[in-house]
């Protein structure tokens, strides 16, 4: 490989890194099933933005299209008070269901807080 294929693939994986914006989005979709590949960062950041105004804030871990109670987004959470929710959200970016992300975490249910 040449010097210039390295820094061409480096300065790639960089661009890549910054896009991101530390929230992972979906990968590894298997055939026919909705993915990461299928919407946009600015709508990914869209729902991450929604969701994060439904929980009162704490940091996104991950945002993925979802089929799940009406629900065209899941954003997973990790709410200030440490309780991670899956946040589910319409096509208009409205809170469907906030929910624990584990058994542990019965989470909240319905729409508007």
């Amino acid at each position: 490989m040449t010097k210039r294929t390295v820094a061409v693939g480096g300065g790639i994986a960089v661009a890549a890194a910054l896009v991101g914006g530390g929230v992972a989005v979906a990968g590894g979709v298997e055939p026919g099933e909705r993915g990461s590949l299928d919407y946009t960062q600015a709508q990914a950041d869209r729902a991450t933005e929604a969701a994060l105004a439904a929980t009162h804030g704490g940091k996104a871990n991950s945002v993925e299209l979802d089929d799940e109670n009406g629900a065209v987004w899941e954003v997973e959470v990790t709410r200030t008070d440490g309780m991670t929710v899956d946040v589910r959200l319409d096509a208009d970016y409205a809170v469907v269901v906030i929910e624990g992300d584990s058994e542990d975490e019965p989470g909240e249910t319905g729409g508007d807080d």
